[in-house]
């Protein structure tokens, strides 16, 4: 996958988002995205996922612009956790596969390694348990991370090439959320996997880590580099964190 001099405007505005983005990661591995807010992030898995094309350059597959791939097929490679996502007024097992037939045993699996426990007392139907009370008054009202947990059961279940999370566990508490990436990084095996994060201690797993700011890359290494460089821009952002672990 290249990113090859990607500039991208947003609608109704001359302001670069991205700004001659050069990237290419290698099909299995597993790259982290970081930067503070408003440095292109989100943007640039959005032009990933071909959910807006660039303003300026392409972006390739194999060495063919993605936009000559049939639509569908390409957005089927990838399954993603977005910042906004959303749950369904349906059964358990039903929003963890987005069908009403599905693989249980699968689902369970999913979520297990999500950290949702689908056998706590709450969920007393297991996955016929209906998330909200919306369409059943027996329905269980859960908390945000206990949705976040549910929304990356869905995106393991899709089992696409590409696996994408956006901030996927911003409710949870840093040790649940250790928890989770370490499993996250058991499951996903040759499939390729990207991950954007602002706490950059979930980051160091990954091959590589990417560092946006202001619209560029303006670092790209493993966090052993990165942090090796004291006067750029992601030792600033890991001591600005570390503090708070110290």
């Amino acid at each position: 996958m290249e990113f090859k001099d990607v500039s991208f405007c947003y609608p109704g505005t001359d302001r670069k988002v991205l700004d001659h983005v050069n990237l290419k990661f290698r099909i299995g591995e597993k790259l982290a995205i970081v930067g503070e807010n408003g440095s292109g992030k989100s943007t640039f898995i959005k032009l990933l996922c071909r959910l807006y094309d660039p303003t300026e350059g392409e972006i390739l597959l194999n060495g063919i612009n993605i936009k000559k791939y049939k639509y569908k097929e390409y957005m089927s490679v990838f399954s993603v956790v977005f910042q906004d996502f959303k749950l369904f007024a349906l059964p358990l097992g039903q929003n963890v596969a987005a069908s009403t037939e599905y693989d249980a045993d699968k689902v369970q699996e999913c979520l297990k390694l999500a950290g949702f426990d689908v056998h706590s007392d709450r969920m007393k139907k297991g996955l016929d348990t209906w998330l909200y009370k919306d369409c059943d008054a027996d329905g269980v009202n859960i908390s945000g991370g206990e949705e976040q947990k549910i929304a990356l059961a869905r995106a393991l279940y899709q089992n696409a090439a590409f696996l994408i999370l956006d901030e996927p566990t911003a409710a949870l508490d840093p040790i649940a959320e250790a928890e989770v990436y370490s499993s996250f990084n058991e499951i996903v095996g040759d499939r390729t996997a990207v991950y954007i994060s602002h706490r950059l201690s979930s980051c160091r797993f990954c091959d590589e880590i990417v560092v946006f700011d202001r619209g560029r890359i303006v670092q790209q290494g493993t966090h052993e580099e990165l942090v090796e460089q004291t006067n750029c821009k992601y030792y600033e952002l890991w001591s600005a964190q570390a503090k708070y672990y110290a």
